[in-house]
């Protein structure tokens, strides 16, 4: 043997060696990292933006995701109050005694609260009117006040009794205690709050998960222990149906659909590209070199991805899907090269394909390192999953092939077919007949047509909820749920802050008529705050004065008219002095209020520079027009604070909408910079060329977008660096190639389909997002194919 060739097979058997030891090391680093922690992350919120905040709107949204996080809402419907109540007192028995105890503050939705807040106001009844109560004393109607006290004094469901009229004779308390509670459609019997509905009545019952609804085994345990409950329930009363809401059942539906597409696409990818393989070469060993590139890409990829995240989101596994149609390519440019130059050993034919091999990884790498820049964490992991990948790839082709690219292939048609594809190409666009040259003008013609009408029809979302699109009969369900609740409350909120206390409290009370307002104009549904709960001291002093200045005046009428003894107004008269100054705080309600007041009031919280400021939040429920409701509040004259709104799905979908230019942005750039590059080693007019072809791919695939109805978001700008990245690969490999263009017409062939069989296939998901991505390549990736053999014009003539 040659010393030479024994050479090249030590040097073959030495980088397999190495080859083995770097996956070794690959695969250990990756089991400790799953060891210590490393998981799978299916938080759709993982992959948002990170939005930068001033401390208290901070703050303000952590209370109100935690609040909000992990709850589970259940309508009990039944067809009368006690079915009913024992229905959902046994469901949420059940739920307290399953076994893993999966569910926390399990209770019904009742305002409980007031039976404890009650004494606690009552000691303040002085200082406390309603809005109509306070209107009626300062126009000097209190005989309207006295009419009302009347019949609720004999009336068969007055709620009247002796106690309360020697402390408050014009029982104007309960009707406070009332409007604390303002929504007349829920009421509360037995500790479970109940409302109405068509054929019945429905139990309102409420619980949170222990752990993350976004966890895969806390969603099992928990929707298990439902089920359990549910079954339980329906043992006893087998009437009984149940409406369900949460994140929770979002949760699931969006993991199954995850898991599914990732088995789908994968499974129709490695089968479509075993096929692919086994018609090219029609032998084994390519297809096992192969699977050792893309073995080698995805243990990379896994363990790149754990050991700079942590974690591995179950979208970077879907997106990641695509690395089996790119990190194959390398494979298929090595064996079709080789069919090409049968006489090669295998160290000749990667010196042959090294060039182009590393452009093409370069380009590639940079443009997934490019999609890293974005704010989302999610779409950094596919980043580093396939930018690592393709390295393991491209490493594996370096260092296995040489020992393993050595076996002889078997003569296909596959060189022929490219080489034909090729010469039909060369003849229909070098045409020698008159209408040829014909039909070939109007070609740019209808090309350009096509640009016209598709641009112009293309707009633009970046709406964030298209990340995430749940199942009709989910949302269906929560929305006949929420109509039950009276809309319930969403995550945007209203923030109102000030430099103290009390001027918080008054901004709030000013806040309260511009929502009742907004409620009356139909852009919201309602609003929960604390305005009622936490009057002001200087409406409390106001209401005193009102109280003091009737009771002082008319108290006589009121006892005579009332047919009450003359012996209380001493002992009432002593009180109203002895309440005098004795005003209701913040911390007096919230000492003996129950949570959800609680999460309502954010308090002192220091600022970024030490300035002391005091929040408070106002949830908002069924909203329809949330621009409205913010220029209605900006239109205000706040004079003690400000109030905003807090929208985080506005504010990252804005953010996007940033983002989605700055990558367009971006893409002109990397044109630019490409062609500069390209014409230090190919010349001006060839780079032009290769740049064209991307380019060109990018413009045709907007145009299709906008013809198809598909708008424009951050997710396919994404898609189109890739495009940009793949497209120059194409053209490379043509640069390169310069006479011998049928091995790379096939290599680019098979990688295409590749490409196509894994990114193509992600326009099949239900997620819109990764919809997006997927159209858009199969529009790129098409037409970067289609383009990229026209390189080989530019090549021949340049000889």
């Amino acid at each position: 043997m040659p010393r030479g060739q024994q050479n090249k097979i030590v040097s073959a058997k030495g980088g397999f060696a190495l080859w083995l030891v770097l996956l070794l090391a690959m695969l250990l680093g990756g089991a400790m990292q799953w060891q210590q922690g490393a998981k799978i992350q299916t938080d759709i919120l993982a992959m948002l933006p990170h939005l930068q905040q001033d401390k208290l709107t901070e703050t303000a949204l952590e209370t109100v995701e935690k609040k909000l996080a992990n709850q589970v809402y259940i309508a009990v419907m039944a067809e009368n109050d006690n079915q009913a109540i024992h229905a959902a007192q046994q469901l949420m028995a059940s739920l307290q005694s399953q076994p893993q105890q999966s569910f926390i503050a399990i209770r019904s939705g009742a305002d409980n609260q007031l039976e404890q807040l009650a004494k606690v106001y009552f000691e303040h009844r002085f200082s406390l009117l309603t809005q109509e109560q306070a209107h009626a004393l300062e126009t000097g109607n209190w005989q309207a006040l006295l009419a009302t006290a009347q019949n609720q004094l004999y009336s068969a469901f007055g709620f009247a009794n002796s106690q309360l009229l020697a402390n408050d004779p014009l029982l104007l308390f309960p009707a406070n205690l009332l409007a604390l509670s303002p929504n007349s459609k829920l009421r509360r019997q037995q500790g479970v709050l109940l409302t109405d509905i068509d054929n019945g009545v429905a139990a309102i019952v409420m619980a949170k998960g222990r752990d993350s609804a976004f966890s895969p085994t806390a969603q099992q345990q928990q929707i298990l222990a439902l089920e359990s409950a549910f079954s339980q329930v329906n043992q006893q009363y087998p009437q009984i149906s149940f409406l369900k809401a949460g994140a929770l059942f979002h949760a699931i539906a969006a993991t199954e659909s995850a898991k599914q597409e990732i088995s789908k696409i994968g499974l129709i990818s490695l089968l479509g590209i075993v096929l692919l393989v086994w018609l090219a070469f029609r032998s084994v060993m390519p297809l096992v070199a192969a699977t050792l590139t893309l073995t080698t890409g995805v243990v990379f990829a896994f363990v790149a991805t754990l050991s700079l995240f942590g974690e591995l989101h179950l979208l970077t596994l879907v997106f990641g899907t695509s690395l089996i149609g790119v990190a194959i390519d390398y494979s298929f440019h090595f064996y079709c090269e080789k069919q090409a130059h049968p006489t090669d050993n295998a160290s000749d034919t990667i010196k042959r394909i090294f060039p182009a091999l590393t452009l093409a990884l370069a380009t590639s790498a940079s443009a997934f390192i490019a999609i890293g820049f974005t704010p989302f964490p999610g779409m950094q992991q596919v980043a580093v999953f396939c930018a690592a990948g393709l390295i393991g790839a491209y490493l594996t082709l370096l260092l296995v092939f040489p020992l393993l690219g050595n076996y002889p292939l078997k003569h296909t048609q596959g060189l022929g077919f490219a080489q034909a594809y090729l010469n039909g190409l060369q003849r229909v666009f070098t045409p020698t007949k008159t209408v040829q040259k014909a039909v070939l003008m109007l070609l740019p013609v209808a090309v350009l047509v096509i640009l016209f009408f598709g641009l112009s029809q293309l707009t633009a979302n970046d709406d964030i909820r298209q990340l995430q699109q749940s199942p009709e009969a989910i949302t269906a369900e929560e929305n006949q749920l929420r109509q039950l609740l009276s809309g319930g409350t969403d995550n945007q909120f209203i923030l109102v802050s000030s430099a103290n206390e009390q001027d918080l409290l008054q901004t709030l009370e000013q806040l309260t008529p511009v929502l009742g307002a907004a409620i009356a104009n139909n852009e919201i549904a309602q609003a929960v705050g604390l305005s009622r709960f936490m009057p002001s001291i200087a409406r409390q002093q106001h209401h005193y004065q009102l109280q003091q200045q009737l009771y002082q005046q008319h108290l006589a009428d009121i006892i005579d008219q009332m047919g009450l003894d003359n012996d209380i107004q001493p002992h009432l008269m002593a009180e109203l002095n002895q309440a005098n100054s004795v005003w209701l705080t913040p911390q007096t309600v919230l000492k003996h209020a129950n949570d959800d007041l609680k999460t309502l009031w954010l308090g002192d919280v220091a600022s970024d520079d030490n300035a002391q400021q005091f929040g408070a939040i106002v949830l908002l429920g069924g909203i329809h027009s949330l621009p409205s409701l913010a220029q209605r509040l900006d239109s205000h004259n706040w004079a003690l604070g400000q109030v905003k709104v807090i929208d985080k799905v506005g504010d990252i979908s804005t953010l996007m909408g940033q983002y989605r230019q700055l990558t367009f942005q971006l893409l002109l750039w990397v044109f630019a910079l490409a062609s500069v590059a390209f014409s230090v080693k190919y010349g001006i007019k060839l780079a032009l060329a290769i740049v064209a072809v991307p380019a060109f791919a990018v413009l045709l695939t907007l145009a299709c977008l906008g013809l198809v109805g598909s708008s424009i978001s951050l997710f396919h700008a994404l898609a189109f660096i890739l495009v940009l990245g793949i497209g120059i690969d194409y053209s490379l490999f043509f640069a390169e190639a310069k006479h011998s263009n049928s091995g790379v017409m096939m290599a680019i062939f098979m990688s295409a389909c590749s490409t196509l069989l894994a990114f193509g296939l992600l326009a099949l998901s239900q997620t819109h997002a990764i919809h997006f991505f997927g159209l858009t390549l199969l529009f790129g990736i098409s037409f970067a194919f289609v383009l990229a053999p026209f390189i080989s014009f530019f090549t021949r003539k340049s000889l």
